[in-house]
C-alpha cells in the first residue's frame, strides 16, 4: 500500500520550466525546486518575481511551470 507522502508526490519526476523565455526539462523535481528557490533568494525585483512564480508552481506539483501569467 502507498504511504500518504507517495500519494502526494507527482507520478512523473520529470518537469518542464520556462523562465525568461528559457525552456528547461528537468529529470528531477527536487533539483528543479532547489534551483528556483536559490534563484528566488539570490535575486531582486522582476527576476525574483519570475523565479518565485515558477517555484510556487513546482510546490503545487505541476508538470509544466512558467513565469508568465495567463
Amino acid at each position: 500500500m502507498l504511504a500518504i507522502l507517495e500519494l502526494a508526490m507527482p507520478r512523473s519526476r520529470k518537469v518542464t520550466t520556462v523562465c525568461n523565455d528559457k525552456r528547461e526539462v528537468w529529470s528531477d523535481y527536487e533539483q528543479a525546486k532547489a534551483y528556483y528557490l536559490e534563484l528566488m533568494m539570490s535575486n531582486e525585483g522582476e527576476e525574483r518575481d519570475r523565479a518565485e512564480c515558477v517555484y510556487i508552481q513546482l510546490l503545487h506539483g505541476l508538470d509544466e511551470c512558467g513565469d508568465e501569467d495567463e
